[in-house]
C-alpha cells in the first residue's frame, strides 16, 4: 500500500503545473471574495430588479463556460500545433472568437427568458421585472463583463504560445476570477440604465434584434468552426444556464440565513467557483489527453486520467481551506457578520468532500461522452462541470450549513 502510494505521488504533474494551477486558484478565490463583498453591497438593487439575484449565478457561470471552453479550444490547437495568431476571418483564433461572443449574447437573452418564465412559475415575491429590463441587464451586462475576460484569454494565449505556459493549468481558473468580480458590477451598471426608461427600452429591443440577427449568421456561416462551436455549444450552454438558474433559486430560498451572515455571500461564491474552476482545469487536461492519444477514453479511468484527477483533488484541499479563512477574514476587515472560522471551516470540508468527488466523476464522464459521440469535449467538459457545481455545489454548503446546525 505505501509502495502504491508513493508510486502515485511520483507520477503527479510537475510541480511547475502544480504551481501555476495553485497560483491560479489562489486569484480565483481571492477575487470571488471581492465579487461576494460587491454581491452583499448591492442589495438595493436586487431588491429594485426583482429577478436580477436569480441571474446572477446564471450570469457569472456564462461568462466562466463560454470562455474556459474558449481557451480549452485553443490550448488544443495549440498543443496540436494548428493555432496560429491572425486576424484571417476563416483563422482558428477568429473563428473561436467570434463563436465565444455569439454565444454570450445568445444565451443571455435565454436567462433573460428563463428568469423571467421561473420567477411567474415559482411564484417569488415580488414577480419578476419585465422582460426587456432583464434582457437589457443580462446582454449588455454580459457584454461588458466578456469583453474584459476575452482580452484576459487572449493574454494567456499570447503567454502560452510565447513561453511555453500550459493553457489547461491557468484559463479555468483566471477566466473563473474574472468572471466572478466582473460580472455582478457589469451587471450593476447595465441596471442603471433602467433608471432611463425611453434609452432603456429601446435598448434592449436593439441588443435582442441584434442578437438574433448575429446568431442567424453563425449558425449558418460557412467558416466550418464557427458553425460547429456555435451549434455544439448552445444546447449545452443552455442546460448549464438551467442548472446555474436553480442555483439562484436555491440561495434566494435561503435568503434569509445569507443575510444573517454575510460572510456567506464570500464564502458560497468563492466555493462554486473554485470548485468549478478545479473541474475545469481536470476537463480542459482529459480533453486534450484524448484528443492528443496521451490518455485512453475508457469508461474506467486509465492511469494517466487517475493521475490527473489525483492531482486535482490534492489541489482543492489547500483550496477549501484557503476559501473559508479568507470568506472570514474579509467578513471581518469588512464588519460583516460571520457565524465563525471554525463553523465555516467545518461546513467547507463537509461540503467540499462531496462537492470534489461529484466534480471529478462529472468532469471525466462529461468530457469522455462528448469525445465518445464525436463531438468536441472542450466544448462540453468546462460548461458541463461549471455549471453543474454551481447548483451542486451551492445546495451541498446550503445542507451541509443547516443540517449541522452550523448556522
Amino acid at each position: 500500500m505505501a509502495r502504491r502510494a508513493i508510486s502515485g505521488l511520483r507520477e503527479l504533474p510537475p510541480w511547475g503545473d502544480t504551481t501555476q494551477s495553485l497560483v491560479a486558484l489562489a486569484l480565483n478565490s481571492t477575487t470571488s471574495f471581492v465579487a461576494g463583498t460587491i454581491l452583499a453591497a448591492i442589495t438595493g438593487t436586487l431588491e429594485a430588479v426583482p429577478g436580477l439575484l436569480m441571474l446572477v449565478p446564471a450570469a457569472i457561470g456564462l461568462r466562466g463556460n463560454v470562455f474556459s471552453a474558449l481557451g480549452s479550444r485553443l490550448s488544443t490547437a495549440i498543443h496540436l500545433g494548428t493555432f496560429r495568431f491572425s486576424a484571417r476571418r476563416d483563422s482558428v483564433l477568429v473563428q473561436n472568437v467570434a463563436a465565444a461572443m455569439v454565444l454570450t449574447m445568445a444565451v443571455s437573452v435565454l436567462l433573460a427568458l428563463a428568469a423571467k418564465g421561473l420567477g411567474i412559475a415559482v411564484a417569488i415575491d415580488p414577480l419578476p421585472a419585465p422582460l426587456l429590463d432583464l434582457a437589457l441587464v443580462a446582454v449588455l451586462g454580459g457584454l461588458l463583463a466578456s469583453l474584459v475576460v476575452l482580452g484576459a484569454t487572449l493574454l494567456l494565449t499570447l503567454g502560452a504560445v510565447r513561453f511555453e505556459w500550459d493553457l489547461d493549468n491557468l484559463v479555468a481558473p483566471i477566466v473563473s476570477t474574472l468572471g466572478d468580480v466582473l460580472t455582478i458590477p457589469a451587471l450593476w451598471v447595465a441596471a442603471q440604465l433602467l433608471h432611463i426608461r425611453l434609452v432603456a427600452q429601446g435598448l434592449s429591443v436593439l441588443l435582442m434584434l441584434a442578437t438574433i440577427v448575429v446568431f442567424g449568421m453563425a449558425w449558418r456561416a460557412p467558416l466550418p468552426t464557427l458553425r460547429r462551436v456555435t451549434r455544439e455549444s448552445l444546447p449545452i450552454l443552455c442546460g448549464a444556464a438551467g442548472l446555474s438558474m436553480l442555483a439562484g433559486l436555491t440561495l434566494q430560498s435561503k435568503l434569509g440565513v445569507f443575510n444573517r451572515y454575510k460572510a456567506l455571500y464570500l464564502l458560497e461564491l468563492a466555493f462554486v467557483s473554485s470548485a468549478g474552476a478545479l473541474g475545469g482545469i481536470l476537463s480542459s487536461r482529459l480533453a486534450t489527453g484524448f484528443q492528443l492519444g496521451t490518455m485512453d477514453p475508457d469508461t474506467r479511468p486509465g492511469r494517466a486520467a487517475r493521475r490527473a484527477a489525483l492531482a486535482v483533488a490534492g489541489l482543492a484541499v489547500p483550496v477549501m481551506i484557503f476559501n473559508a479563512i479568507g470568506a472570514h477574514l474579509v467578513a471581518v476587515a469588512f464588519s460583516q457578520s460571520t457565524p465563525g472560522l471554525l463553523r465555516l471551516l467545518v461546513a467547507t470540508a463537509v461540503a467540499g468532500v462531496f462537492t470534489i468527488a461529484f466534480v471529478l466523476a462529472v468532469a471525466y464522464y462529461g468530457t469522455l461522452a462528448a469525445f465518445r459521440v464525436g463531438l468536441d469535449p472542450d466544448n462540453y467538459g468546462v460548461p458541463l462541470v461549471t455549471s453543474s457545481v454551481d447548483f451542486v455545489g451551492a445546495l451541498a454548503l446550503v445542507i451541509t450549513l443547516i443540517s449541522l446546525h452550523l448556522v
